[in-house]
């Protein structure tokens, strides 16, 4: 049997837990305002292996939670980048998934570094989205609600 004082010490406890138990959801996306799932993949890596797989992963996403249903951005800095530049073999790959709704970040910093170490500005494909710092974007993403993935 438990005593007032005994129920008004389990009150306090579960009171004092309750912002433990209790996630703040994210507002919805402005562009996105059903999605259930909101992840930010991270490329970093030159690696062509490595971005297929990015582009695999965003791909098989869409395809499980549907394009309305999900957020999606791949934030591309460092070597990474080299996914969004004009060239690369996987282009069209990369802007089926922009149709779809998948957001491809780019990191200006890389872009800059790029062009004071080489001279010359890398060229990107127009719909990647320009963001000052990678990583600083990442950190901003998963503040408000996206899970980071690093495939």
């Amino acid at each position: 049997m438990l005593t007032r004082r005994g129920a008004v010490a389990a009150a306090a406890v579960m009171l004092a837990l309750a912002p433990l138990t209790l996630r703040a959801q994210p507002a919805p996306l402005p562009d996105k305002p059903f999605a259930e799932h909101r992840i930010v993949l991270q490329l970093s890596d030159g690696d062509a292996k490595k971005q297929s797989l990015v582009l695999s992963v965003a791909n098989n996403l869409i395809k499980a939670y549907a394009p309305d249903r999900i957020a999606l951005e791949v934030v591309a800095f460092g070597p990474g980048i080299d996914l969004l530049r004009t060239e690369n073999i996987n282009r069209t790959r990369v802007e089926s998934l922009i149709a779809q709704g998948v957001k491809f970040d780019v990191c200006v910093n890389t872009l800059d570094t790029i062009e004071r170490e080489t001279g010359k500005r890398p060229a990107i494909i127009p719909s990647a989205t320009p963001v000052q710092v990678g990583v600083g974007h990442i950190l901003s993403l998963t503040e408000n609600g996206y899970t980071l993935v690093r495939p």
